[in-house]
């Protein structure tokens, strides 16, 4: 996957979220950045923490270290390393997030059985419902944000660590005004490994939905422009 980004014609740079893998990723990380010096970077961190901490954690270094444009994906290969050219492209033409969709364009998603698709999918018509956001992949994990937009955010407040995490930035970012644009792509179910799906994750975002939209009646999202 580090190879693959780094092959693309723009020079991105990566950073690695490890909390205390058992797999050896960190070491394999730190192997490879003898190879891209300046370009790897590798964050660890002690126990579970929740994949929202873990890219809230990314977001405030990508943050200071100063980039403009912080993506956030998978690195297992259901996201495809060359839908972040297009990203990019929706983000340096205007959009303040650029969202790798994969409802935008019908339901392109491969090798997922078709309850997995189908809870995806009405979990997003659900959100969309409770929260009147215009945004067909609700819950899609492959995006670009300006950096205006996390500095706006205040990443602290963010409550989900799960699957309702991905609902609550696009949320977020939609209730300050910024301009969420769907960039159509092809999402791969992982050939290895297992999913982080649990009923627990998918309760959080059932209940949270609910509890984030009435949060939002009391939250001022003005932001200094």
């Amino acid at each position: 996957m580090i190879r693959k980004v780094f092959s693309l014609p723009y020079t991105f740079h990566v950073l690695v979220i490890d909390d205390g893998s058992p797999d050896g990723t960190a070491q394999i990380v730190k192997d490879l950045m003898k190879d891209f010096p300046t370009q790897l970077f590798i964050e660890e961190r002690k126990g579970k923490l929740g994949l929202g901490t873990a890219y809230i954690h990314g977001f405030k270094w990508a943050l200071a270290k100063g980039y403009e444009y912080i993506f956030e994906m998978d690195a297992d290969f259901s996201h495809n390393p060359e839908d972040l050219m297009q990203l990019l492209e929706a983000c340096v033409k205007g959009a303040d997030v650029a969202i790798g969709s994969r409802y935008i364009t019908g339901v392109n998603v491969v090798n997922w059985p078709m309850s997995r698709v189908l809870m995806s999918y009405f979990a997003s018509v659900y959100v969309r419902r409770v929260t009147g956001i215009k945004i067909m992949d609700t819950t899609a994990g492959f995006k670009c944000y300006r950096r205006k937009v996390l500095e706006t955010i205040r990443l602290d407040k963010i409550t989900f660590i799960g699957y309702a995490f991905q609902i609550e930035m696009k949320f977020t970012a939609w209730k300050y005004g910024f301009n969420l644009v769907e960039v159509p792509i092809i999402f791969t179910d992982r050939k290895e490994g297992q999913s982080k799906m649990s009923s627990g994750i998918f309760k959080e975002a059932i209940l949270g939905v609910m509890q984030m939209k009435w949060k939002s009646f009391f939250r001022n999202y003005k932001r200094n422009i």
